[in-house]
């Protein structure tokens, strides 16, 4: 009996153990796979942040930039003597057909004979070798841009320009010009201030050693190409042996640009008796055998033999009043102006851009360029002055002193001088 009950105790004891091992072994087995699925769910989910750091490491702004990004190779082409657009397209391999075609797009916006000798002409070619842009200046702060891709596109840009003003002051010891440039004077300014004081000063004997000059002038410099652009003379100033010359710049009440002096005065006489430089009389006012005709007849004018091209100035302010072809007189301009006075100008080989009918012009402006057109042997310039519709002889013609400054108008130039001055000593001296 004792024996029976002692195994009963042990099959007991038996089967508790084993239904605890089984229950622990479950246990343990489910606890084992809940942690295995959360541990690949981590490392699903850390995978998942990696492969979208790299979608974004793809659709990054900065690796589109430099897909889009185009690089060309700039070469520059100088315009030698002889050499003309097309030449120059058909140098660099462009067909017949394309280069007909870009000829006619550039031309309805630009005139090809007007780029000259010694400018450049810039290609641009991608990494292919193949000519994607070429450019050329219009005019110093003009720039055309031709576009080829599929199709010919004309850009014009305009060129971002600064401007300046400076004052410059030194002592001849030479002569006024040679002493200027080599006090850093620009020529373009040098040619301003002979030309402002040749009414007053003959530069062969006036001037002498010691003579001081003090000028300030206004300039552009163009940013892009670092191109400088001389414009007007604001104040100049010749002293000779204590003596002084100076002039102001000053916009009269009816649009001139002219010079003063402190009075009020203008430097100018009303019309110039020789509108252009360096040219010699080949035939006087008066009765005269007509070179072609061959019958006496009269010279209405004087002729001045000058090579063709030589620049023609106006010979005073005013209007232009005919710009054309004018019969025997050929290309011709004529200029009304305000004293009763008109001036003509007859044979040019061509026209200043810009002069046409209705343009107001300042005495010593370029109008146009000595020619031979019209009946004329050789290229010269037959210039006529009329009073109250009667031709006078230029050269003894007493010619009246220019505008001189009163009431108002007076007043307003005195308070700008006074502002021009202090600048110019202000830039000299600071």
């Amino acid at each position: 009996m004792f024996r029976i009950l002692r195994y009963l105790i042990l099959i007991s004891l038996i089967s508790s153990g084993y239904y605890l091992f089984i229950s622990e072994f479950f246990h343990l087995s489910k606890k084992d796979s809940l942690e295995t699925v959360i541990v690949k769910k981590e490392k699903v989910e850390a995978k998942k942040e990696i492969i979208q750091e790299k979608k974004e490491e793809v659709a990054s702004p900065k690796i589109k930039k430099s897909i889009d990004k185009v690089q060309y190779v700039e070469n520059k082409i100088k315009i030698l003597q002889g050499d003309t657009f097309v030449s120059i397209l058909e140098s660099l391999n462009f067909e017949q057909e394309n280069i007909y075609k870009i000829i006619s797009e550039i031309e309805n916006f630009f005139d090809l004979k007007k780029i000259k000798t010694g400018e450049i002409i810039s290609v641009f070619e991608n990494s292919f070798g193949e000519i994607k842009k070429i450019e050329f200046f219009k005019n110093s702060e003009t720039i055309i841009s031709v576009n080829l891709d599929k199709e010919i596109n004309i850009n014009i840009r305009e060129l971002i320009k600064d401007s300046f003003i400076e004052s410059k002051e030194y002592t001849i010891a030479e002569s006024l010009f040679s002493d200027g440039i080599k006090n850093g004077v620009s020529p373009d300014i040098l040619v301003k201030i002979i030309s402002l004081f040749s009414f007053d000063l003959d530069f062969q004997r006036d001037i002498r050693v010691n003579t001081v000059v003090s000028i300030s002038y206004e300039f552009d410099e163009i940013v892009e190409t670092g191109r400088i652009e001389y414009n007007d003379i604001k104040y100049a100033s010749i002293t000779i042996d204590g003596k002084q010359l100076e002039y102001f710049k000053f916009i009269t009440d009816d649009g001139y640009v002219d010079y003063f002096n402190r009075e009020g005065k203008n430097v100018k006489k009303s019309i110039l008796k020789t509108p252009l430089d360096g040219a010699r009389i080949s035939s006087n006012f008066g009765m005269r055998k007509h070179p072609i005709s061959g019958f006496n007849k009269m010279h209405k004018g004087v002729d001045f033999a000058a090579p063709t091209g030589t620049p023609i100035y106006a010979g005073g302010n005013g209007i232009v009043e005919y710009v054309g072809r004018n019969g025997g007189y050929g290309k011709y301009i004529r200029i009304r102006h305000n004293n009763g006075y008109k001036t003509a100008y007859a044979h040019l080989s061509n026209y200043k851009k810009g002069i046409s009918k209705g343009v107001r012009v300042n005495q010593g402006e370029v109008i146009g360029y000595v020619g031979s057109t019209g009946n004329s042997t050789g290229p010269h310039l037959h210039y006529e002055i009329i009073y109250q519709n009667k031709h006078i002889n230029p050269l003894k013609l007493k010619l009246p002193s220019g505008k001189i400054l009163e009431g108002k108008e007076l007043e307003k130039f005195k308070a700008e001088y006074k502002i021009i001055y202090a600048d110019h000593l202000s830039m000299l001296y600071e």
